[in-house]
């Protein structure tokens, strides 16, 4: 199926985890790409490796915590004469640091990036997004809903928290204009890091995280970077053509209970 094609979609944090599941994900269903991140040889090796599915593969390598960032990728965008019709706020940052000791370093950065940067790049491409009838998907996080023993994640929860109530907010106000606005909310997701993050457990710690995840996810397993690309394509498509203002839990029933 193509059911991408003839689109272009920005995705930032595109060279790696989910971000990059999706960008191969809206390669395969015929949509051309414009891949965000901060490691040019990284994006440059993600290019080839896309150059499979006979789609237009652009990568801007920057730095989204750099406050000339946005305008260096709509400066990027526009030299290369390319209209987006698909914007993916992919990029994020999370920490699990304790509220008295979360000073304002780690809470700017949140904000910055799980905020900041999804509402002032979505705001830059506005007009392209308008002219194309296209949409935006916002990659958020259970932490907006739901917290988890040892996990303590104020910062990170207050900024998914924010970006959802974007979600719902700027679909309310660009619906008119053709344009949809949608979430998706993963729960834990076997993504490279997340994967290198549980190597340095010990034993035990590995045992105790294999017991939580049976216990509350309904599904007992945790997800695939495919899981979240999978509704993403669906998302962007015009299979969705009728939803806007969604925050979608693909999180293996998590948030159930």
């Amino acid at each position: 199926m193509n059911l991408l094609r003839n689109k272009t979609a920005l995705i930032t944090g595109g060279s790696d985890g989910i971000g990059f599941a999706i960008a191969a994900a809206f390669a395969e269903q015929g949509a051309n790409l414009v891949l965000i991140g901060r490691d040019k040889e990284k994006l440059s090796h993600r290019e080839k490796s896309l150059n499979q599915y006979g789609s237009a593969i652009h990568s801007i390598a920057t730095d989204l915590n750099d406050k000339d960032s946005i305008s260096q990728i709509v400066e990027q965008v526009s030299i290369r004469n390319i209209k987006v019709n698909i914007l993916v706020n992919n990029a994020g940052f999370g920490r699990f640091i304790p509220f008295s000791k979360t000073d304002i370093i780690a809470l700017d950065y949140h904000l910055n990036l799980n905020v900041k940067v999804p509402y002032l790049l979505t705001q830059a491409f506005l007009e392209d997004l308008i002219g194309s009838r296209g949409n935006v998907i916002n990659i958020s996080s259970y932490f907006a809903k739901r917290m988890l023993p040892d996990r303590p994640s104020t910062a990170y929860s207050l900024t998914k928290g924010a970006l959802n109530s974007f979600t719902k907010a700027l679909a309310f106000e660009v619906g008119p204009h053709g344009v949809r606005v949608n979430a998706i909310a993963p729960g834990s997701v076997a993504t490279p890091q997340f994967l290198t993050n549980t190597k340095l457990l010990d034993h035990e710690a590995q045992a105790r995280f294999s017991t939580m995840v049976k216990s509350i996810y309904p599904l007992q397993t945790i997800g695939e970077p495919k899981d979240i690309a999978n509704m993403a394509v669906f998302l962007a498509s015009d299979q969705a053509s009728w939803i806007t203002g969604g925050i979608f839990p693909v999180d293996g029933g998590l948030t159930t209970n």
